[in-house]
């Protein structure tokens, strides 16, 4: 029993190959769309690099730009193919490419599912990237005289006050490294000298935070150094003193930004599946209304058509048996070509010396 099936008239058929004609220049636009957005997120992925750690990370924009080029070729064939098949006559053309072309059609649909379910499991990976890039970042921080990180001191800058954050999980990170570097320290002061010594590891610590962290929305002036010591400000408590720094880490901020990309790129990726869905849907049903005219050989008369011909699970069933066939087709040649004495006559074994008997007489 076919699955879904639909009657068709003339007219019907007519309309339907009319509809897909355009719906597949449309999918073109939407070939567009799909590259685009992939050059976008490769971009603001690019953008940060410095403050990620590689974990894949290309893998989805490469995806949705690889598609997005697919998109394009298979949308214009198909464009040309429900074009061409308005005329029963113009359909003998295609009728051995419709199949094989559907066929592509779907696992292409299929990728773009992926692709947009990609986008979604992309925030654990960028999560992990963006923890141990951010780190690093802060670690090389005081290294501006240093081949090859003398930039990140201003990157991690400029990321803290676009995104009004600090620090990778919050300003106290900064009380956990030193980034001030060695060349701006007095070491004929006895307070650096002893900060240096108390450390194990001889790193300059204190509970200061660079000028980028400053709450810029905060009534008194910046407070970055000795920000943990009451007595040293006049009328501060740090605990309560929200507005001075921001309190957000960069970390979450980043997540953040990304999460609302990777989500509205994943939501319209979805949408295109649905679109090009519906676009395979109705060039089967022309297939099949189609192959069925043919068969009556009546151009004008009607025709059902249908996406299987077979429920789901004949289907199935009958592709099992052609793999399983196949594989003993496969094997029987391997077999074949691995023994030399596979399809030759046996050799006659005459006797003991192995000599053939002679002839009788034959009488005259």
């Amino acid at each position: 029993m076919a699955v879904l099936p639909v009657r068709f008239t003339k007219t019907k058929r007519d309309k339907l190959a009319q509809v897909l004609w355009v719906l597949n220049w449309i999918s073109i636009v939407t070939g567009i769309i799909l590259f685009s957005l992939g050059i976008f997120l490769k971009v603001e992925i690019n953008k940060r690099q410095d403050l990620m750690v590689e974990r894949q990370l290309q893998s989805v924009p490469n995806m949705l730009i690889a598609v997005g080029l697919i998109a394009c070729a298979i949308n214009f064939l198909g464009g040309k193919i429900c074009y061409d098949c308005v005329d029963t006559n113009k359909f003998l053309r295609w009728k051995l490419v419709m199949l094989p072309y559907i066929i592509c059609t779907f696992f292409f649909t299929l990728s773009v599912l992926v692709g947009a379910l990609m986008c979604y499991s992309m925030l654990g990976q960028l999560e992990e990237s963006l923890t141990l890039g951010l780190r690093d970042a802060m670690r090389y921080y005081k290294d501006t005289d240093t081949p090859g990180r003398c930039f990140l001191k201003h990157t991690v800058d400029q990321l803290q006050i676009q995104f009004q954050c600090c620090g990778n999980e919050g300003y106290r990170d900064w009380f956990q490294i030193q980034w001030v570097s060695n060349r701006y320290l007095d070491m004929s002061q006895r307070e650096v000298v002893d900060r240096l010594r108390s450390n194990v590891e001889g790193k300059y610590l204190m509970d200061g935070v660079p000028f980028s962290c400053c709450n810029v929305n905060s009534p008194r002036p910046c407070i970055q150094y000795q920000i943990t010591n009451n007595s040293a400000h006049f009328n501060y408590d740090y605990q309560t003193e929200e507005l001075n720094l921001w309190m957000r880490g960069c970390r979450q901020a980043l997540l953040e930004y990304y999460a609302d990309i990777m989500h509205s790129i994943g939501l319209t990726v979805l949408i295109i599946w649905l679109f090009e869905l519906s676009v395979l849907t109705g060039v089967r049903y022309l297939q099949t209304s189609l192959e069925n005219v043919l068969r009556q050989g009546d151009p004008e008369c009607e025709s059902d058509g249908w996406l299987l011909e077979n429920s789901f699970v004949e289907t199935a069933r009958t592709n099992f048996n052609i793999i399983k066939h196949l594989g003993k087709f496969n094997q029987i040649n391997t077999a074949s070509n691995g023994d030399p004495n596979i399809d030759r006559p046996p050799t006659a074994h005459y006797g003991p010396d192995n000599v053939p008997p002679k002839p009788l007489p034959t009488s005259s």
